[in-house]
């Protein structure tokens, strides 16, 4: 086949596999998991669209000659090994589950799809099934299966423990727990036997770990090519601003002493799973009710002593949020707060009812009338004594230290001023970045934006400073690495976003990037009402792989989005029709060629960076519930953002691409299924990995 064709055929191929990745998730959104399996993902005509596309891709690859280039030819032997695996285990891979009653062995096993009981090479009998706590509390911290396991050919026995993310291998067939019955007597397990797929995919996945390193560190790679460019070695100055906070006037109503709340602040109670000192649990029912931290002047633990105590009186208090204003009108309210009396009518009825009842559509006023009727159940909840409890006599209690860290944490809102600050010094730095391009700067007007492009430096690396002691912090009142929510992980990537800026300080035009996109990351989660409590991590997430995988996606994120950025400045900086205007001197005049080398350059570390997060996040998947791959829409598109940031890397197959316009168009474009991968997937499309 002439190359030509084969390279026509693999780009029509490719773009096909993309189309049903992504149409696969909306089937899985619109009619279920099991109906996207049947008809897409379990299917012959999927599996051979993906041998296509691997032997097109293979046929291609030895037209290009990449045995001239080691470790390129490595990096495509991997993805092909990976690719193998995959087959080998949709082929050959066999799960099932088994269920255990204590004292009675197992033999067998329910496969998946079938209702014909296979056998096992062991015996299974579940002695005992306990479900542990964190200390103080009923949340369940681990779910574990003591068993005995029987050699049925030896009958030579011996205990195990399966519980999550400790498994039981054996044979070849490896136990996952999975659930358990009501009454704690029985255990369910995941069973999985692949022996070939899972050992193909993992040396698929050590291969392509070496030849990500070997294309970043090789001597005469492009990579290194692209660190020696004499364009990252030019610079550009900017500007800073300041942001001033807001104050609110104080109410007199039925509460205790400010001395006297400072004290109840730090009691100890159980909430939301966690022992935690009553600061915490006042402040989040503030924020749900009123949508700020403290309530006219007086201390979040001043309201809800005062609900506790003279709840007559705070139920015509003003202070239920309410910012959908189609709802305002429809119940009669005016001004964005109610009080908890108007939700009810003169004859005590609960007006939201027949509109719950109603309202039963995914539009606004439905979510607006659901949120509403959360916060009224909150203020229930409190004043029916069940929204915390106090911890019993004897339980474990919070350190002294640990107390005062949280009731610190709780003072100081260091997402809110940050993404108020970095918002504010990114527009300023930005205006005046674009201002700069088109003005020629004497001498003097060159040393002003000299100094004040180093106040920017030193205001973003104070901000650094106080996002990784917010974050330290956080990580030290909950116990764990922060990152099991959206909330956790969005504070993760404006932490990542600010230190790559200050990595990069030599070029100046990020400055701009490392102000907006922090500041950006931070506005999402505020607004998308992301959890910012500290909670316990369910079992299954207590994996030290977990922390690894994310941290290393966040950072791919990070560097996707940054150059995302840098396309829309390198394509406001290049006038129309490539030419640059000589009056704008040194400083400006290079400025896309310095972006489009530093966008070239970046592409690898967030390729690589992504696909490693990819893949020990199968690792994880595989050591947790048996499965190192389950098409979850969010591994899907993180699938398919992988293929779409692939394709620039093959600019040498793609003429294109080579031009610098195109290049940072693709990539602005390209950095939408960055969003759908992280919001998209969140809000829209769900699954196990859909968290806000």
């Amino acid at each position: 086949m002439p190359t030509k064709t084969l390279k026509t055929l693999l780009g029509l191929l490719f773009a096909a596999t993309v189309a049903v990745l992504a149409a696969g998730t909306v089937v899985e959104k619109l009619h279920g998991t099991d109906q996207a399996a049947r008809s897409i993902y379990h299917t012959p005509w999927f599996f051979a669209l993906w041998a296509g596309l691997a032997a097109a891709g293979a046929a291609y690859a030895a037209t290009r000659r990449l045995h001239r280039r080691p470790a390129v030819a490595l990096l495509h032997g991997a993805l092909l090994l990976i690719l193998t695996g995959a087959a080998v285990t949709f082929l050959t891979g066999r799960e099932g589950r088994i269920h255990l009653r204590e004292g009675m062995p197992e033999t067998s096993y329910m496969p998946r799809g079938s209702h014909e009981m296979q056998p096992l090479p062991v015996a299974l009998r579940l002695d005992r099934f306990e479900v542990t706590t964190y200390p103080g509390t009923e949340t369940p911290a681990d779910f574990v299966s003591r068993v005995t396991c029987t050699d049925r050919a030896t009958g030579h026995a011996r205990p195990a423990v399966i519980s999550m993310n400790h498994i039981l291998s054996t044979h070849g067939y490896r136990f996952y727990q999975t659930n358990f019955d009501t009454d704690r007597k029985g255990t369910v397990l995941t069973v999985n036997h692949d022996p070939w797929g899972t050992a193909l995919t993992y040396a698929g996945y050590a291969l392509l770990a070496v030849a990500m390193a070997l294309t970043l560190l090789s001597p005469r790679g492009e990579f290194r090519r692209l660190l020696r460019s004499p364009a990252l070695r030019r610079r550009l100055f900017g500007l800073t601003l300041l942001a001033v906070p807001a104050l609110a006037a104080a109410r007199s109503v039925p509460t205790i002493q400010e001395t006297k709340a400072r004290e109840v602040a730090r009691y100890q109670v159980e909430y939301n799973g966690r022992v935690v000192p009553l600061n915490t649990v006042a402040i989040d029912f503030v924020q749900k009710l009123y949508g700020r931290r403290s309530y006219r002047g007086l201390r979040a633990e001043q309201v809800v002593y005062g609900w506790l105590v003279s709840p007559e009186a705070w139920k015509r208090e003003p202070m239920i949020r309410i910012p959908y204003a189609p709802l305002r009108r429809r119940l009669g309210i005016e001004g964005k707060y109610a009080a908890m009396q108007d939700l009810f009518d003169a004859d005590g009825k609960y007006r939201l009812m027949p509109l719950i009842q109603e309202e039963q559509r995914q539009d606004a006023m439905g979510k607006a009338i659901r949120a509403l009727d959360e916060q009224a159940g909150l203020v229930l909840m409190l004043t029916g004594h069940t929204l915390f409890t106090p911890l019993p006599a004897g339980a474990p209690r919070l350190s002294e230290a640990r107390v005062e860290a949280e009731i610190i944490y709780n003072r100081i809102p260091f997402a809110t001023i940050l993404f108020m600050l970095n918002l504010t010094m990114g527009l300023a730095t930005f205006l005046a970045l674009l201002w700069a391009m088109g003005r020629t700067r004497g001498p003097r007007a060159r040393r002003a934006m000299r100094r004040l492009w180093h106040a920017g430096w030193a205001v973003l690396a104070g901000a650094f400073v106080f996002a990784l002691a917010g974050y330290a912090l956080r990580w030290y009142v909950g116990g764990r690495v922060p990152l099991g929510n959206g909330y956790e992980t969005m504070l993760f990537m404006s932490l990542a976003l600010m230190g790559l800026t200050l990595a990069l300080r030599r070029l100046d035009y990020v400055l701009p990037f490392g102000f907006l996109l922090s500041g950006l990351t931070l506005l999402v989660s505020h607004l998308g009402q992301m959890s910012p409590q500290i909670t316990n991590l369910m079992p299954v997430l207590q994996s030290p792989l977990l922390s690894i995988h994310v941290s290393i996606t966040m950072a791919a994120y990070a560097l996707l989005a940054f150059m995302a950025l840098n396309g829309v400045l390198a394509l406001l900086l290049t006038p129309r029709g490539g030419r640059r205007d000589a009056t704008t001197g040194p400083d400006t005049a290079d400025g896309p060629d310095q972006l489009t080398v530093l966008s070239h350059l970046m592409l690898y570390p967030a390729v690589f960076l992504l696909a490693a997060g990819i893949f020990l996040g199968a690792v994880w998947a595989n050591v947790s519930w048996g499965r190192y791959w389950s098409w979850d829409p969010k591994e899907t598109w993180a699938l398919i953002t992988l293929m779409v940031y692939a394709v620039p890397m093959h600019t040498a197959s793609l003429p294109a691409l080579r031009r610098p316009r195109a290049f940072h168009l693709y990539l602005i474009c390209a950095f939408l299924t960055v969003l759908m991968t992280y919001f998209g997937v969140n809000y829209f499309l769900g699954g196990m990995h859909a968290y806000a």
